[in-house]
């Protein structure tokens, strides 16, 4: 009897050793973000649908030369100024010595999108210029360069976004113009950056530390990727950093960008300077500027009435979609006066909807 009870005693520890081991591997197991169910996926996409409207922020080195570089005033957007006059990395990074946005008051910034009636704020961390405006552990093109050492603007904008209730993102570009792993091509030009042999991987991982710097040290609640169009860039490898990015905080979102924007949809699409015109299965947000340009542009005074874009924030809300609506600080960090003019507008157009 006594032999019997130890053989069952042996036979269910071994049965509660193989469950406990098979429950351990089971815990072990990556969970496949892009797997997401439905339902997880609407709960954590709440708040944002709920959000309907929110501020773009497009501030970097090149806000300083206000869209002229040595007289030269070509090319549209602003931000874009390095690539439309071809000046070279070696000339640009000189701009870190002038760089010196002593008024940049982020309380200012957010409490003018709450006014505004905004709900949530995504700022340009590193655009495709690639400077950076926080201290980042991986570049020295970085805020802690220039004049405004000391200083950490995402942190600035984090703090204060927590205390006027208005969610916090980040945008990050895929493309690089400085970091030393992509070159122009000639012909083709800045947008369609090419990437040196056996520099990806480098290049990639520099991004994930980066991310990861947003995600930890500001717990941003929006990844906002942009420059997704380089053909080095591929549906794998958006998904691979879209679940990397998930695993580092789950309840984090995602702008399609992440990937190939004409073919990924998740977490939401992002038309740009147009809006859809029907109701689509998807989530999504359309991006505006108030003028013309993304980056403050000083000859660029192509305003749009504070009519005009609640008209299209209405039009885009009742279609299902998002309004990113964008401000363009000076080289001083002072959001245009015309700006918040217009803004400020349409908050109270907004508000009087309920009156």
């Amino acid at each position: 009897m006594k032999q019997y009870l130890c053989i069952l005693l042996l036979v269910g520890g071994f049965l509660v050793s193989c469950k406990q081991e098979k429950a351990n591997e089971v815990a072990k197991a990556p969970i496949n973000y892009l797997e997401e169910s439905e339902e997880d996926f609407a709960k954590r996409m709440q708040w944002f649908n709920d959000a309907k409207y929110g501020m773009f922020i497009h501030f970097g080195l090149y806000s300083q030369l206000g869209g002229i570089y040595k007289g030269n005033d070509k090319g549209r957007y602003a931000e874009w100024i390095q690539g439309n006059q071809n000046i070279p990395s070696e000339e640009y990074v000189k701009l870190l010595d002038t760089w010196n946005p002593k008024d940049f008051d982020a309380d200012k910034i957010v409490k003018l999108a709450k006014d505004s009636e905004m709900k949530y704020l995504v700022i340009t961390t590193k655009h495709h210029e690639g400077f950076c405006l926080w201290d980042s552990k991986y570049t020295e093109f970085d805020i802690a360069n220039t004049p405004m050492k000391g200083r950490d603007f995402i942190q600035e904008l984090a703090d204060a976004c927590k205390k006027h209730g208005i969610v916090f993102g980040t945008y990050y570009s895929i493309t690089d113009w400085h970091e030393g792993s992509q070159y122009v091509e000639e012909g083709n030009g800045w947008g369609m950056m090419k990437m040196h042999e056996g520099k990806k991987d480098r290049y990639v991982t520099y991004m994930k530390n980066q991310i990861k710097e947003l995600i930890e040290n500001y717990d941003t609640n929006i990844m906002w990727f942009d420059g997704d169009w380089v053909d080095w860039w591929t549906v794998e490898d958006g998904n691979d950093l879209y679940q990397y990015i998930r695993e580092l905080k789950p309840s984090i979102i995602i702008n399609n960008r992440v990937s190939k924007r004409k073919i990924f949809k998740k977490d939401f699409g992002t038309p740009e300077q147009f809006h859809l015109d029907s109701i689509v299965k998807h989530n999504w947000e359309a991006c505006y500027t108030l003028n013309d340009s993304w980056g403050f542009k000083i000859k660029d005074t192509a305003w749009k009435s504070p009519q005009v874009v609640y008209e299209k924030l209405k039009d885009i809300n009742q279609k299902g979609g998002n309004l990113l609506l964008n401000v363009g600080p000076d080289g001083n960090g002072v959001v245009p006066e015309k700006s918040a003019e217009i803004l400020r507008k349409v908050g109270e157009m907004i508000r009087n909807e309920d009156n």
